[in-house]
């Protein structure tokens, strides 16, 4: 048996595993998820074994220079640092580690969400209104890129909630700011009704995609 036929009856018995949810959770279908996990965690870890530690930690520190040798004591005594959160009674000296690993992440994600969704909104919702770069009418063009502005402002009202004062128990928001916040509820159900479709259209396309290859694996065996 050639190793491409094993590779076959591997997909094979797994995608029908995987289907067998539409049943119920039973015990093939935890079978499949169980070697998924088991799979990409084993898969992660040689990854982070050969790519981060040995490629950027040992080996460098081994083959380094002085400079890059105390350069990457750092990391080293940070990791053996978290070591200890798994033991409850030294779970304290890993807190360094912890803090460091929450701020540089919490860094990276607001760094992240301004340069590239607020920056790139801010930009993409100007971009319409310079009527030099329209590809056909400068008329639609304004008109597209008034709607996506209004859309944005209004989507950003629905979130906007007044300070909450102590005589009444919800905040009031502005009458003007309420009724953008209705317009905006709709951007953004449509914006999601948008989104689910999305992902609705390519988990048909995978199951699609799926059946087709266990038709064509059954109509093999009796070619």
């Amino acid at each position: 048996m050639s190793p491409e036929t094993i590779w076959t009856l591997a997909a094979f018995f797994l995608t029908v595993l995987v289907l067998s949810y539409v049943l119920g959770d039973n015990p093939l279908f935890r079978i499949a998820t169980y070697l998924f996990v088991g799979v990409s965690a084993g898969y992660i870890t040689v990854l982070i074994i050969y790519q981060v530690l040995i490629a950027k930690l040992f080996n460098p520190f081994i083959s380094g220079s002085l400079q890059q040798k105390l350069l990457f004591m750092i990391p080293f005594v940070l990791g053996i640092l978290l070591i200890f959160k798994l033991f409850p009674r030294l779970a304290a000296v890993g807190n360094v580690s912890m803090g460091f690993l929450v701020g540089v992440g919490a860094a990276v994600a607001i760094g992240g969400a301004v340069t590239g969704t607020l920056f790139g909104q801010i930009q993409g919702a100007i971009m319409p209104f310079d009527l030099s770069t329209a590809p056909g009418s400068a008329i639609a063009q304004l008109a597209g890129g008034v709607f996506l502005l209004g859309g944005s402002i209004t989507s950003l009202a629905y979130f906007h909630f007044g300070a909450r004062s102590r005589t009444e128990p919800t905040p009031a928001r502005p009458g003007v700011v309420e009724v953008l916040s209705k317009i905006g509820q709709i951007f953004i159900a449509i914006t999601l009704g948008a989104l689910f479709a999305g992902v609705l259209a390519a988990a048909v396309t995978a199951l699609i995609e799926r059946l087709d290859s266990i038709i064509k694996f059954i109509q093999s065996l009796f070619v």
